[in-house]
């Protein structure tokens, strides 16, 4: 249940791409859309979280502009 409302909040914002756990327990990913909802879901992600999850850090990198969305839409990958 710890993704859904990850995905639930990616498409809410309208946002594509993907999200995966790692054997490290972490989570990496992908997210792409306007630059402001964005912004909005790495506050969520920073913030707030799925239920169950404990965020003791959020980094993100690798930012830049698209010009076309290379996701279709957002899936949490097994």
């Amino acid at each position: 249940a710890t993704g859904i409302s990850l995905e639930k909040e990616a498409k809410r914002l309208g946002l594509v791409g993907w999200v995966q756990n790692t054997s490290h327990g972490t989570v990496q990913g992908q997210i792409q859309g306007p630059a402001a909802r964005v912004q909005e879901m790495q506050e969520w992600l920073r913030k707030i979280g799925s239920p169950q999850s404990c965020i003791s850090q959020a980094e993100f990198s690798n930012e830049k502009k698209i010009m076309a969305l290379e996701h279709q839409d957002f899936k949490i990958l097994k």
